[in-house]
């Protein structure tokens, strides 16, 4: 059984910091991937950015330059610091790992439950 689980999200004003956690933990061969997406009302989820095993990492435009993903491959854990927070960036905020897992043979997608992280203007 594979578990992945977010913390850190809340209500901070506009260009307030935030800091999200996401842990993977459970039976498997090895994480590659892992990143965190978000979904705004009415909106569809959408890539915030991602980092692979060896940590080359892939923003969404809306997001460079204000959010730094980091990792700790012995944690199992990934980090994502968001800065200058707008109210735009009002979201649930999901960790995505991509786990390859015993009795496969490519890596599959588990996911958090999400996190909610509101703006106030």
């Amino acid at each position: 059984q594979v578990q992945v689980v977010e913390s850190g999200g809340g209500l901070v004003q506009a260009g307030g910091s935030l800091r999200l956690s996401c842990a993977a933990s459970g039976r498997f061969l090895s994480i590659n991937a892992m990143g965190w997406f978000r979904q705004a009302p009415g909106k569809q989820r959408g890539l915030v950015v991602d980092i692979t095993r060896g940590g080359i990492t892939h923003y969404g435009d809306s997001v460079k330059d204000r959010f730094t993903i980091s990792r700790d491959n012995a944690k199992n854990t990934v980090y994502l610091q968001m800065n200058s927070l707008k109210p735009e960036d009002t979201a649930v905020y999901y960790c995505n790992a991509k786990i390859l897992t015993s009795g496969h043979y490519y890596d599959m997608d588990y996911w958090g439950n999400g996190t909610l992280v509101t703006v106030s203007s």
